[in-house]
């Protein structure tokens, strides 16, 4: 178990990516049972993911830090843009378009490894500044999320 704000979110982000590879995998290699699987389990990290972030991470940060709500405004924006990505990938996935897929995941590959670098680089690094002693309670709530 991590005591760190930065490292919890970053680990997901990580666990995030290798489903994300899977679905890759799965493509290329034509299995549409598993694809619809990975997709499936991708879509709910990546999700949840968000969902951690929304509702606890950067309201909480915001509440002690009202400058970043800037930063999380945009971050928000861009969970918006990847979720319609998500919703397009479980429609190519249902119609079984492989160059949809394909063309969808690398878009999302791109998209995540930019998304995730600011906050990676920005929003953890000033959470773990700000948030100090409600630091424990906050990852008890991310963790049980």
């Amino acid at each position: 178990m991590t005591d760190s704000i930065a490292s919890f979110m970053t680990d997901d982000h990580q666990r995030c990516d290798h489903l994300l590879a899977a679905c890759e995998q799965a493509v290329s290699g034509g299995d549409w049972t598993r694809l619809a699987e990975q997709s499936k389990d991708f879509s709910n990290a990546l999700l949840g993911h968000f969902d951690m972030e929304e509702q606890v991470l950067f309201p909480e940060l915001v509440a002690v830090s009202p400058w970043a709500s800037g930063p999380t405004g945009m971050m928000n924006m861009e969970h918006g843009q990847m979720r319609s990505l998500v919703e397009e990938l479980e429609n190519a996935v249902g119609t079984q378009d492989a160059d949809a897929c394909l063309g969808i995941l690398e878009t999302l590959h791109l998209v995540i490894q930019q998304h995730n670098s600011k906050e990676e680089g920005i929003l953890y690094p000033m959470a773990e500044e700000n948030l100090g002693d409600q630091t424990p309670d906050i990852l008890n709530r991310l963790q049980a999320g």
